[in-house]
């Protein structure tokens, strides 16, 4: 038995993170502003190769230029024969902006621990009904209590025999 699990990331560089690199100033005169990013690499080999075979694609990629709101995504397929459960490590993008002079380095979001093969136990609804009882059982009581007494006194007041 084997789990695939297709990764893909996405990076974009929006104006405000753009504008943060020239401390969002703008040039002076009628100059247009073009921000651009320049040798942007993505490196994402935090997938561990005693877990993961890489099926397609590669965990690393660059580009040689990224403009302002292009949006380009990078994709690749693993698959997994040992159960476990996998934390990640975020992805790194590194690029350099014309502002600055050194290399820039961000990092992706990591996501929630990943459970492979993992085997869910069913959970025993009798166990429930007793974790349930405990944490809700006095409060099950006293509204009871309260219900039976305001019932017990609307019948009394209203004289019914039943």
């Amino acid at each position: 038995m084997a789990a695939r699990v297709s990764w893909m990331s996405s990076s974009e560089i929006d104006e405000a993170t753009a504008a943060s690199t020239n401390s969002g100033k703008p040039r002076s005169g009628d100059e247009q502003i073009h921000w651009v990013a320049y040798d942007v690499s993505l490196s994402d080999d935090g997938w561990s190769s005693e877990i993961f075979s890489i099926i397609s694609g590669n965990t690393s990629t660059s580009w040689e230029r990224l403009d302002v709101g292009v949006v380009l995504s990078h994709s690749f397929e693993l698959e997994s024969t040992v159960k476990t459960v996998f934390y990640s490590t975020p992805a790194v993008i590194t690029f350099r902006v014309p502002t600055k002079a050194a290399l820039q380095e961000a990092y992706s979001t990591p996501f929630l621990p990943l459970e492979i093969l993992s085997d869910k136990p069913r959970e025993n609804t009798f166990d429930l009904a007793k974790r349930l009882l405990a944490k809700y059982g006095s409060l099950v009581s006293v509204i009871s209590i309260v219900v039976l007494f305001v019932y017990l006194l609307l019948k009394v007041v209203s004289g019914d025999d039943r």
